[in-house]
């Protein structure tokens, strides 16, 4: 007699997150074929500075989920979100569930009810020890939230490190990778050419940021890096792809360097139109002083293009080897940053060995594998549950 498939919710706060659409996905069809059916739950449909970035494209999250409120997560109120999560604790039949946003009060309640009726919870963890400055009162209220969990999945040794520093048992940590959502069309080898064709050569080097226009982004440095940079190679360029709240200083802060803003701060850009710059920069620079990953490295990789990555940032361990990916900096040092934006174009001349360098490292962080990895803790986490 075949024994039932054993039921995992999994809990997810907007819809808008290409990349978890994608790993989502391969989830639903690794599980369709093994021991689990899983349900997927999205709280809404986007939310937070997601609003005014891109539409929702649904065609990256082919897996059935159920959608709790329509629009953005933050015109929810409260005691709606409550109302909701609690009713569906109340619930489920679920053997496992994967919670996230772990801040928010609405999931700690939803955690407490999941306890009180003895349910077991695993919770998606994307934070490092980085990436918010820490302080008693959260510190107390995190070895709260993990011990009451139990199993964490997190991205890379840096998430592994602040679990485990919050009480988290190393066997109760679970690693998954960090994949980007990249188009439909992606091939590897086309992207291969097109960075040998495209690149800017090294005696007119070009410097690409990708993302929100936002202190903790650091892009105030980036400027003042750029603008020491422009002194040793006056045909460099700097493109600063992307909008946010941080535009007009920027735009003013540029002005005062002798920068020209309107070559530098582009506005956003999306499909072919932001591949392209991959192709043609010589690097991407993550600048960020606040940053728990940075999926955005992740996308420059997969085109070839090596990284000069804040050393603050989470995804430095995995994805930047030193003088082959890219270069890690200070994100304090302006004097640091703009050292390695000098030995760039120098140092990674040889497009094509770069570019392989690469696009191998990015094999092993794929949506295929990232959901692989969320199926081996779900059954670590059952094991260790009994």
């Amino acid at each position: 007699m075949t024994a039932s498939p054993k039921r995992i919710d999994i809990w997810h706060n907007i819809l808008w997150s290409r990349y978890k659409g994608r790993v989502f996905s391969a989830l639903h069809e690794l599980a369709d074929a093994e021991e689990f059916d899983i349900r997927f739950y999205q709280m809404a449909e986007t939310g937070g500075d997601r609003k005014g970035l891109s539409e929702v494209d649904t065609s990256y999250h082919t897996y059935p989920y159920t959608l709790l409120f329509k629009g953005s997560l933050d015109q929810v109120g409260f005691w709606d979100k409550l109302r909701v999560i609690t009713k569906c604790a109340l619930k489920t039949d679920a053997e496992l569930s994967i919670l996230t946003g772990y801040e928010k009060p609405e999931v700690w309640a939803q955690m407490l009810v999941l306890k009180l009726r003895g349910k077991k919870i695993v919770l998606f963890c994307d934070a490092t020890i980085y990436d918010q400055p820490q302080n008693i009162v959260k510190g107390l209220a995190k070895r709260v939230i993990f011990g009451l969990a139990n199993g964490v999945f997190g991205y890379g040794q840096r998430s592994r490190d602040y679990a485990l520093s919050y009480g988290v048992k190393p066997e109760n940590w679970h690693m998954r990778c960090q994949a980007a959502a990249l188009p439909h069309d992606y091939n590897a080898d086309q992207v291969l050419q097109k960075r040998i064709k495209m690149a800017a050569p090294k005696e007119a080097p070009r410097f690409l940021y990708v993302g929100r226009l936002s202190p903790e982004k650091n892009l105030l440095r980036l400027l003042e890096a750029f603008a020491l940079v422009k002194k040793k190679a006056p045909k460099a360029e700097l493109i600063i792809v992307g909008g946010g709240p941080q535009k007009e200083e920027l735009e003013r802060r540029a002005g005062a360097l002798g920068l020209d803003p309107a070559a530098i701060l582009v506005g956003s850009k999306s499909g072919n139109d932001l591949f392209d710059e991959y192709a043609k920069a010589t690097c991407f620079v993550l600048p960020s002083t606040s940053e728990p990953w940075g999926l955005v490295v992740n996308e420059a990789l997969h085109y070839g293009c090596p990284v000069i990555v804040s050393e603050r940032c989470g995804c430095v361990p995995e994805l930047v080897i030193e003088g082959e990916t890219g270069f890690t900096h200070d994100p304090f040092d302006v004097q640091d940053l703009t050292g390695k934006m000098l030995a760039a174009p120098e140092h990674f001349a040889d497009v094509e060995k770069t570019a392989y360098a690469c696009l191998g490292l990015m094999r092993s962080f794929t949506p295929q594998k990232a959901a692989e990895q969320i199926l081996e803790g779900v059954r670590n986490a059952l094991i260790n549950l009994g």
